[in-house]
Parts: structure tokens; sequence; C-alpha cells
């Protein structure tokens, strides 16, 4: 398991009001691992390739029951780097 930096983590409020704290952390923890979850084969490719490449885009999408969370790290290594939960309609 590789982790990187996440920097700042926004949470949307739309996912503020669908999922619990608990739920949440063990998102962040999978995600910073990663653990990509519910990803299909062309995005885990892309990770794995973002991966290797500063400042690059890292997704993860976990599911439960019915509603789908994505977790989504971008910006430059650094302060300046951002890890946002959102919804899929909030994108």
């Amino acid at each position: 398991m590789s982790t990187f930096t996440t920097g700042s983590v926004v949470v949307t409020p739309g996912v503020r009001s669908s999922f619990e704290a608990g739920f949440l952390q063990t998102c962040y923890q999978r995600h910073k691992t990663g653990d990509w979850g519910d990803l299909d084969p062309t995005d885990r490719a892309m990770n794995s390739r973002a991966q290797h490449r500063k400042g690059s885009r890292l997704m993860s999408a976990y599911k439960k029951e019915n509603e789908t969370l994505w977790v989504i790290t971008e910006g430059p290594e650094g302060p300046h780097r951002v890890t946002t939960f959102l919804l899929p309609s909030e994108y």
C-alpha cells in the first residue's frame, strides 16, 4: 500500500447530510492508502499512472446502500493540495 499527501480536506454539504463521520473517516483512510473502492478498471489505471506524477488527480468511489461518495485529491504536493469529499451530483 502506498500513501500520498492529501492536503486540506473539504466535505460538501451533500456529503455531510448523507454520510456519518465514521464512514467518512474509513473512506479517507482507504483513499490515502490507495484503496480506490468501487472504481472501474479505467479509473483505477488512471490512478496508477497518476501516483507517479506529482500533482496528478487521484479519485476513489465508495458506496453505502444506494449512495455513492467520491473522494478526489488534486493539486500540487504540499500545502496547496486538496482532498474533496463529494456526491457525484455535486461534481
